[in-house]
Parts: structure tokens; sequence; C-alpha cells
């Protein structure tokens, strides 16, 4: 990694950008579920298909990724490991808290280790484990942040202007209603003339 003579990474900032030109990604959670939705873009070859943007991880945990699916593929991977570690060792399933931790500290660490680039991927990890439902966004740089509701990818900002505006609603929600708000959400983030289909 290079410094700017002002101090800025510009590898974690181009990291930064290619999430948020990646497939649009909206989570939100009510007290007993998460739910997210991600964009299906449509293939550029003839005889290409889709690629997935959501992965299980364990049991409670999944993960939807916007930016380079390569590394979020490579990060899903890294999180199978660590939920198989702590149940072997532990005998329960791992803290989605802990598990959003030790990706955030993965991420990190490639910003600071000369012979590595920063993962440009960022991840809504969903969970749910003793203490609640979790809906959490991870970024390039290494920060995480918890969450009600929240977008990422390309055209987010519309799709966050949405549920800014109703998450206050989400927390008593059926799984059914809450589906349909991070639909509606994900809708936002379409061009003109353009609609969800499955």
């Amino acid at each position: 990694l290079t410094w700017s003579p002002q101090g800025r990474l510009f590898q974690v900032e181009y990291a930064m950008e290619a999430v948020k030109q990646g497939s649009a990604t909206v989570g939100a959670k009510s007290n007993t579920h998460v739910v997210m939705v991600s964009l299906k873009r449509a293939p550029h070859a003839e005889l290409s298909s889709y690629q997935k943007k959501i992965f299980r991880v364990d049991d409670h945990v999944a993960v939807a990724v916007a930016g380079l699916t390569a590394d979020g593929r490579l990060l899903c991977k890294f999180m199978r490991n660590e939920c198989m570690t702590h149940k072997f060792v532990y005998e329960s399933t791992m803290p989605v808290s802990r598990l959003v931790t030790r990706v955030a500290d993965k991420n990190q660490a490639s910003t600071q280790k000369s012979g590595k680039r920063p993962f440009g991927v960022g991840l809504l990890v969903a969970g749910v484990d003793k203490t609640g439902t979790h809906l959490f966004q991870t970024c390039p740089s290494g920060m995480y942040f918890d969450y009600k509701a929240v977008a990422i990818g390309a055209r987010a900002q519309s799709a966050k202007t949405y549920l800014e505006n109703h998450f206050e609603a989400f927390a008593n929600l059926s799984l059914d209603d809450l589906v349909k708000h991070a639909l509606l959400a994900l809708n936002q983030t379409l061009g003109e003339n353009v609609e969800l289909s499955s």
C-alpha cells in the first residue's frame, strides 16, 4: 500500500468505490427476522449465468455481497471456517457480533500489509443468536456497523432514503411484510422504466 502526501490510502478508497459500483443489496431486520435481498444483474454474454450474491455461512448466519464477488466468496469461506472452529471448540454457534469482528479484523489487516490489497467487497451479515437478530455491514477499510436496515451497492442512497422513512415500523413486522419493505427499497435502486422481476 502507498500513502499519499495527504495521508490517504488510495487503494482502500478504490476498494470502497468497488463496493459502490457492485449490485445493490438491501438488508432489514425486525425483532424476530432478518431479511436480505439483492439484484441479479443480467449476464453480459449469452452463455454466462448470474453470480450468486447471497451466501449461507452457518445455520444462523448468511452474507450478502456488493463489489468483487470473488473477494466476497473468499471472505465467506473464511467465515464458514470460523463458525466451524467455534462450534468444534465451544459446542455452540458463534455469536454474530464476534464473527463480524473477525471479518473486520481480516479486512483491516489487508490495509496495512504491503503484499496484500484491500478486499474490494462490502458485506451485509445477517444472523440470529441468543441476543436476538443482527444486521451488520462491513467495509474494505475494516470498519463495521450494526443496522436496523441498510443498503449497499449501486444507487444504494435511494434505497437508504426509503429505509430511513420506514425503518421505525420494522421492529414488529411479520416476515412477509419485512420482505415487502426490503423489495420496495431494492426497487428504488433501479433506473427509470425498470421493474423488479423474479
